[in-house]
């Protein structure tokens, strides 16, 4: 496969804050479109992989499916606090995603939160499967 030029990029929102996440494939976009909520509530820098935690959702169709799995995230950040930083996504098709998903236990002296996120919304939510890019938005 071709080396990816970036993983994601930042979209501008009112009060919230988005991204479009690319990959060589949907596995490779919905593991940068992770990655890319996780730049925005964290440095990930300083943060090491140490811990591996499985996460499994499901839904309707593919824009549910990421919207049910960033969301996902943000509650194992929130209830678990595990700050992650690598997605291997092993399963993925319309309805199911499974991920091994890998990082450390959120430590404040060693990690710098920069921004709050309380959900991905399904405004503005895309995905598109010729171009293999997502597109959220957060709500902060």
């Amino acid at each position: 496969m071709p080396e990816l030029k970036k993983r994601f990029d930042l979209i501008e929102h009112t009060a919230d804050i988005g991204i479009v996440a690319y990959g060589r494939d949907l596995r490779e976009t919905f593991a940068n479109a992770a990655y890319g909520l996780f730049s925005i509530i964290a440095e990930l820098d300083t943060v090491g992989e140490t811990v591996s935690y499985p996460v499994e959702v499901a839904a309707d169709d593919i824009e549910g499916l990421l919207f049910e799995w960033l969301n996902e995230l943000i509650y194992v950040f929130d209830a678990k606090q595990l700050v992650l930083k690598r997605f291997d996504i092993t399963e993925l098709d319309d309805h199911h995603l499974k991920a091994d998903c890998y990082g450390e236990k959120y430590d404040p002296q060693k990690h710098h939160l920069k921004m709050g996120v309380k959900a991905a919304t399904y405004h503005m939510l895309e995905v598109d499967r010729e171009k293999n890019q997502a597109q959220v938005i957060f709500d902060v």
